[in-house]
């Protein structure tokens, strides 16, 4: 009897059938699977191989332990080739594509690589450090695919993002996750200083200049760098915005060989508890401007010093970055909508986006090849120069141009504001020149490098 109940039982279960395999063509059924979205978007990210020259000194002693406390690092330039890997998007079919800076910057040969194996060489067209972004174009390319680009302010923290591009060198890989956080600012690789998204979309060496994709299939970032302890990931990825590289393609297709930011002639700090509550708010947010430059578009039309930034264009700002990145995505000849609390009241104020000025009118000496620092190159300092360098707001000044052949040997780089040469006081050119003419075979000097004063000295 109680073979047959099981029996019966038996013979009334589905009989089961082979899964039928079909690709997704509803948002619904993609959300299943990431196949579709890939096949789409993958031949569009590259593998970039980059060679550069750089000159190294090599000590005759650098093998006697003995001599090398002696000596250091001094000795005659050789050349070494570098060569690094990384990633990159094209972003028209003609052939211009994003990628890093620390992957292309100052690279003597650059090759691509695509998902199908044709081979380019390419060229930097825009290129920009701080920035850590650079626009390249494929020599003869045409009819390429792209991915487009998605505003990246329409961004929500958990929405869904794909990695594309070449890890530890293994070939192209694609790697999930979500958008993990916004608006990150501050430096996070190299001298890159910005604005990021954050993704936990696993992000390894070689990734650098590839593709974070939503679900759209559009770019909205360029994975730059990561937090890690090991070398590989931890989940702490970080992209630069899509809107930034938008104006970059811009500038780079308008023949620009320097990327130009708004210029706004203003410091400020943000606003956090103490601060906040010394100024009579509720409650922290914004950037206090604590400095205005003679001429800057956000003093012309009348904030002040003491004034809390708190939007621009209806989204919040928080820091000096945030609003300088809001600046820079809305490019020179824009105009934004800031909105500030002054004495407790909000005002919202039209501030034009213009370049910097080259004002006052660069004074620039060279020293000849006969004085003691030959071929050293400084100028005074006016709101190009000190945008060029990324320099603090001066009223006067002598900055570092070109550091000449001894220059270079002895520290002295490019940026580096005198402040003292053999115990004078700099703040003009002509001051500079005078004291190194009166030098004879030695000079002691003190510069003012990313707001730390250093002392040099060089004796002929």
């Amino acid at each position: 009897m109680l073979r047959a109940v099981i029996f019966a039982l038996l013979i009334t279960l589905p009989i089961p059938v082979k899964a039928e395999t079909r690709v997704p063509n509803t948002q619904a059924q993609i959300s299943l699977s990431f196949a579709p979205l890939v096949r789409e978007a993958a031949p569009a990210v590259v593998n970039i191989y980059a060679k550069r020259v750089v000159q190294t000194r090599v000590s005759p002693f650098a093998s006697d332990p003995f001599f090398r406390d002696f000596f250091g690092d001094s000795g005659v330039g050789r050349p070494q080739v570098q060569n690094s890997l990384g990633s990159g998007v094209i972003l028209s079919s003609d052939g211009y594509l994003v990628s890093n800076y620390h992957v292309v910057g100052e690279a003597s040969d650059i090759r691509v690589v695509m998902k199908d194996r044709r081979e380019y060489s390419a060229e930097v067209v825009l290129g920009d450090e701080a920035s850590d972004l650079a626009i390249l174009r494929l020599n003869g390319a045409k009819d390429l695919p792209f991915l487009a680009l998605r505003d990246s302010n329409t961004l929500d923290v958990g929405e869904l993002a794909l990695a594309i591009g070449n890890p530890f060198g293994v070939g192209q890989t694609v790697s999930s996750g979500i958008i993990s956080g916004l608006a990150r600012s501050g430096k996070v690789t190299g001298n890159a200083r910005g604005y990021f998204i954050q993704t936990d979309a696993p992000i390894n060496p070689g990734n650098s200049g590839g593709a974070l994709i939503g679900m759209d299939g559009a770019l909205i970032g360029v994975n730059t760098a990561i937090v890690t302890r090991s070398g590989g990931s931890n989940g702490i990825g970080f992209a630069i915005p899509a809107a930034m590289v938008a104006q970059f393609v811009r500038q780079a297709r308008a023949g620009a060989r320097q990327f130009q930011r708004p210029w706004a002639g203003m410091g400020g700090q943000t606003v956090d508890a103490d601060l906040a509550a010394s100024l009579g708010l509720d409650r922290p947010g914004g950037m206090v401007i604590t400095q205005l430059q003679g001429g800057s578009p956000f003093g012309e039309v009348g904030l002040g010093v003491g004034d809390v930034i708190i939007a621009a264009n209806g989204r919040e700002v928080n820091s000096p970055s945030e609003m300088l990145y809001y600046m820079t995505v809305a490019g020179i000849g824009a105009q934004i909508k800031v909105s500030a609390l002054r004495g407790g009241a909000a005002e919202t104020f039209t501030v034009a986006m213009i370049g910097p000025p080259e004002l006052p009118p660069r004074e620039e000496v060279t020293l000849s090849e006969r004085d003691v620092l030959p071929l050293l190159r400084f100028s005074n300092v006016n709101p190009a120069i000190l945008s060029q360098y990324q320099l603090p707001i001066l009223p006067e000044g002598v900055v570092v141009l070109d550091t000449g052949p001894i220059g270079a040997r002895i520290g002295l780089q490019r940026g580096d504001l005198l402040r003292e040469i053999n115990g004078r006081e700099i703040i003009r050119p002509r001051e500079a020149l005078r004291a190194f003419q009166d030098a004879r075979r030695s000079v002691s000097m003190v510069v003012e490098r990313g707001g730390q004063l250093v002392l040099l000295r060089f004796r002929l």
